[in-house]
């Protein structure tokens, strides 16, 4: 019977392989005069590379400036996400006169918590032909183009990324083999690699933190990865030397209006508390989440179109995954996709998809957390553990899924971008996806010239247009830095993949270390490649505070809340010398900085040391000799004086600081002290998972040894 089962099971997936080509076969015939206009478009697009027009991009305070100086702009776009950087870049290269304003920082939004994927959509495809759904096939499509266009045009930021699909039932692997090549197809000639098969033995040896049990083989297919944050960035600063008019931390407070039609908006610059107006022939709102609260201060009767939806992710240790291969977990305990993916040195796994509130910081729950370390468990070899206190960052994205108000059901979620044109002719550009920023802002460009009236005689520019930092870019560019400035070899990976061509002036910045080697580039904590010259050159690029430092000019925040922790301090002072910042400021650029931190997973890390007590009488009486061992003056905690006078006995000594930062990994109440039942809290998490790469527990570790060797000693009689 288990045979017949499965051989019905086959049938059934050839059969929706061979109905999944029809239904292709299908839309492609329908889609044939788009692919015609396509192929002619890209006949008569300029070849080459494009040369931004100012060496140096202005600084912010010019750039302010200029936004005050009472000039009517043909477009004012409110948003600094990619979507409006986007809008920016797109309008300004077309010879309009731009100017935009963003109330927090460039990418502080969705646009910097993403899967970090530049990817087409193999969901999104399967719906398109399994349903015969025109729109999610051009979506796919679409999508699948800008894919190869972003790899081309950031090459400094992105790159390919196969991703492993294991199989786990035969009968799977020709129906996943089947839509995996379709993706392929659609793809054309913007494939960036044809997919393959693979044997278990060679799943096994690309990723070999797989489950090997019941693996049947897997499908590995390719698509695009980047630095979100750094992208919208190097968009942002790219419309910036094209002559757009850039400014983040500029809060829009008003919309102002002429004979009803909107033309501008009363702004305020949130570092000075300056306010003035900003007047534009056009309005282009591009918030992301906060798309209706704009559109509610031009009508607060508009109904809403916005539908939140939040998105978790965390980051593990490296060796939770290859360095180079992805993966993909196509159904998921409640029916979610998961991608587990390297990503920058670490190892990425989400997101989830559930309803959220919009908010300025929203923060991942220890619900979501602990969802996708099951889901990713699933998938691992049972000799990895995967444990809570392995959980190094972790963020809550806000994805603006929108119910576009132009079509009869306006209760159906579109998968695809919406623009709304309101009665008072502001646009909205709202949904859509990563990937295809670049379709989106060409589209609401083209409305706002019809809306304004604008004169557009070049039309769109962006695609193949080359992003700051890529034009002079090479894989090799970081030896040079090497070569020429005695950087170390990581770290000069980092700085040619960061700001690409630009990555010389960053090294020019870089300070001596006062070593043999590396000759310059001191960091910021010794286990990440970021230095000093990365804080200076932030400001150049538009930082304005220590967040936009450690979550979008690097991805520290992203990549481990502690030790963007550890890193505030020095940022600070940098930031301070080079800004003129009081002391009173730079206290409180470090608490926000702290208030941040506690959103991207630092207070989910610390709250798990917080846990019951699961230890046995005999686990709670030896761990309890030990905290007594260590508790030198016994009164009843351990001190900083107890723990240096116990490591001096080691052989060990550290200095005050070092000794404070062991003992804030277990002190929860905050007192500068380990109490008894902290310790035993710590001894509990530490054997759960809950709490990992401890540094007192590596203490405790030589403390219980020695102990052992003294009872070994004293029962043996030698």
């Amino acid at each position: 019977m288990a045979t017949v089962h499965k051989l019905k099971l086959l049938v059934t997936s050839l059969t929706a392989g061979a109905l999944g080509y029809v239904g292709w076969r299908a839309l492609v015939d329908q889609d044939e005069d788009v692919t015609l206009f396509e192929a002619s478009m890209a006949s008569e697009r300029i070849e080459g590379k494009k040369t931004h027009k100012q060496l140096f991009i202005p600084t912010r305070k010019e750039q302010v400036d200029a936004l005050k100086s009472g000039e009517q702009y043909d477009i004012l776009v409110i948003g600094g996400g990619v979507t409006g950087c986007g809008v920016a870049l797109d309008a300004v290269t077309r010879g309009l006169n731009v100017a935009l304003v963003e109330r927090d920082d460039f990418s502080s939004g969705t646009s910097s918590r993403s899967t970090k994927l530049i990817h087409g959509g193999v969901r999104y495809l399967q719906k398109a032909i399994m349903g015969f759904d025109r729109e999610q096939y051009r979506l796919v499509k679409e999508a699948l183009h800008e894919r190869a266009n972003l790899l081309e045009i950031a090459p400094h930021l992105s790159h390919p990324l196969p991703i492993m699909l294991p199989v786990y039932s035969w009968w799977q692997i020709p129906y996943y083999w089947m839509g995996i090549k379709m993706y392929d197809l659609v793809a054309g000639k913007k494939l960036i690699k044809p997919s393959f098969f693979v044997s278990k033995r060679r799943a096994l040896e690309e990723f070999p933190m797989l489950k090997a049990n019941r693996l049947c083989g897997a499908i590995v297919y390719y698509d695009g990865q980047h630095n979100d944050a750094r992208m919208n960035i190097a968009i942002a600063l790219t419309a910036a030397r094209e002559g757009a008019r850039i400014a983040n931390h500029v809060e829009v407070l008003s919309l102002i209006k002429e004979k009803n039609r909107v033309r501008g908006a009363l702004v305020k610059d949130k570092l000075t508390g300056t306010e003035w107006n900003i007047y534009a022939k056009v309005v282009v709102n591009a918030t992301g989440p906060f798309t209706d609260q704009i559109r509610h201060l031009d009508d607060p009767q508009r109904p809403k179109i916005c539908q939140p939806s939040a998105g978790i992710h965390i980051v593990l240790p490296d060796y939770y995954s290859p360095r180079s291969m992805g993966l993909l977990d196509p159904s998921t305990s409640d029916g979610r996709v998961i991608f587990f993916l390297p990503w920058e040195g670490k190892a990425i796994a989400g997101t989830t998809d559930s309803p959220t509130e919009v908010t300025h910081l929203p923060h991942p729950t220890e619900e979501d957390i602990r969802f996708i370390l099951q889901e990713i468990k699933d998938y691992l070899s049972p000799d990895i553990s995967v444990r809570r206190g392995d959980v190094l960052a972790a963020w809550c994205g806000i994805r603006p899924l929108v119910i576009d108000p132009n079509k009869k059901d306006t209760q159906a979620i579109s998968r695809n971008h919406v623009i709304d044109v309101s009665d008072s002719k502001m646009v909205t550009i709202a949904g859509g996806k990563w990937t295809t920023y670049r379709a989106m802002a060409r589209d609401t460009v083209n409305t706002a010239v019809e809306v304004g009236g604008l004169n557009d005689p070049r039309g769109c520019q962006t695609d193949g247009f080359i992003l700051d930092g890529g034009e002079g870019w090479q894989p090799t560019s970081f030896i040079r830095l090497v070569q020429d400035y005695g950087i170390d070899v990581e770290v000069a990976q980092h700085l040619a993949k960061t700001y690409g061509d630009k990555a010389p002036r960053v090294a020019e910045m870089a300070h001596f270390t006062g070593r043999r080697w590396p000759v310059k580039g001191r960091r910021l904590v010794q286990e990440f490649p970021y230095i000093e010259a990365d804080v200076i050159y932030a400001i150049k690029e538009y930082a304005c505070n220590v967040v936009d430092v450690i979550a979008r000019r690097t991805s520290l925040a992203f990549l481990n809340s502690q030790a963007a922790e550890e890193a505030l301090p020095i940022i600070v002072e940098i930031m301070g010398k080079e800004l003129g910042w009081s002391k009173a400021e730079k206290k409180a650029q470090l608490d926000e900085g702290k208030s941040f931190l506690q959103t991207m997973g630092l207070k989910a890390r610390s709250d798990v040391r917080d846990v019951e007590i699961k230890l046995s009488y005999k686990e709670a009486k030896h761990f309890t000799e030990i905290f007594k061992s260590l508790d030198t003056d016994k009164d009843g905690h351990i001190s900083i004086y107890d723990l240096r006078k116990a490591l001096l006995n080691m052989g060990e000594k550290l200095s005050d600081k070092e000794l404070r930062d062991l003992i804030a990994e277990v002190d929860i109440n905050k007192n500068a002290t380990i109490e008894e039942e902290e310790f035993l809290q710590l001894m509990s998490a530490l054997q759960t998972g809950e709490v990992a790469n401890s540094r007192m527990a590596v203490i405790i570790e030589r403390k219980q040894k020695e102990m052992d060797m003294s009872v070994r000693r004293s029962g043996g009689g030698l």
